[in-house]
């Protein structure tokens, strides 16, 4: 790597602003632990972006009121984001991390659309966003939107199972194709387990239509032997299947990965019911983008 690229992955890992998405749900409060510890681990501050829609009203039937119900569900957001914010400082007191510093944003419009608007807008380095939601968040945190803002924010996107406590890391499973790019990204993926003072677990799971030569995968293993990680290649088609049992038997705690086709997320997410009653398989996956 050149100096140029040493120092912007060295940026990333010092991810100065997290923006944490949030509908106040007790499944948003749990993510919202994990954003205050990742924010500790990364020395961040946080941006708590709080998104609300107005109807569509056809102003046909309603020639003089529909100003006042928007006026109302306007007032009515700006009152319980008003009454929910002192509830995160005191979770962020109860973790005793109410030093992180913390501003918040309300949002009138479509979520993705203010998560991207607010990326640019404040500099953001990191989201943080939960899986699951109420008030009508499902939709976003399972589908497709989630997988939009993975896919296109362009920076690390951290997601948070809503079942997942937070536990500290001690094991950090990072998924490879052994390509230059992966590389970029596992400098990051060491550099925060020095932070956290973790070993890694990279696993390459070869495909029938699999490519990479034997010789590659031993030249990294050469590279990284100095480094608290160890290689896993196994051969299966089934990607997601063989992700979820890695996760499982090899005690990982938070799994990294480059961004990979839309849909793929949602099967890490939502995995078999047969899955869900064998193993405690919520953990956090932190996507890293790479050119």
């Amino acid at each position: 790597m050149t100096n140029l690229e040493v120092d912007k992955y060295i940026n990333l890992i010092k991810m100065k602003k997290i923006l944490f998405p949030t509908d106040f749900s007790e499944a948003s409060h749990n993510a919202f632990v994990h954003a205050l510890k990742w924010a500790k681990l990364v020395q961040g501050e946080l941006v708590l972006l709080h998104s609300f829609e107005l109807p569509i009203y056809d102003n046909q039937f309603f020639p003089e009121n529909y100003i006042t119900i928007y006026d109302s569900i306007e007032l009515s957001e700006f009152e319980m984001f008003k009454d929910e914010i002192p509830k995160l400082r005191a979770i962020a007191e109860k973790e005793h991390l109410d030093k992180i510093k913390m501003s918040h944003r309300l949002k009138q419009g479509d979520l993705v659309s203010n998560i991207k608007e607010t990326i640019k807008e404040e500099s953001i380095d990191y989201v943080v966003m939960g899986t699951s939601g109420a008030t009508g968040w499902e939709s976003f945190f399972i589908g497709t939107n989630a997988t939009s803002v993975i896919t296109d924010a362009g920076i690390p996107v951290f997601c948070v199972p809503s079942d997942a406590p937070f536990q500290n890391i001690n094991t950090i499973g990072f998924t490879t194709r052994f390509r230059a790019k992966d590389k970029k990204a596992l400098e990051l993926v060491l550099q925060l387990a020095h932070k956290a003072k973790a070993k890694v677990k990279c696993l390459y799971v070869k495909t029938s239509d699999s490519d990479v030569a034997k010789a590659t995968i031993a030249e990294w293993k050469e590279e990284y032997k100095s480094e608290p990680i160890e290689f896993f290649v196994i051969e299966d088609d089934d990607v997601q299947a063989i992700i979820t049992d890695f996760i499982m038997y090899k005690e990982v705690d938070l799994l990294i990965m480059l961004p990979y086709k839309r849909g793929f997320f949602e099967g890490l997410f939502k995995p078999s019911l047969t899955k869900k009653l064998t193993t405690d398989f919520e953990i956090p996956i932190l996507s890293i983008p790479v050119e």
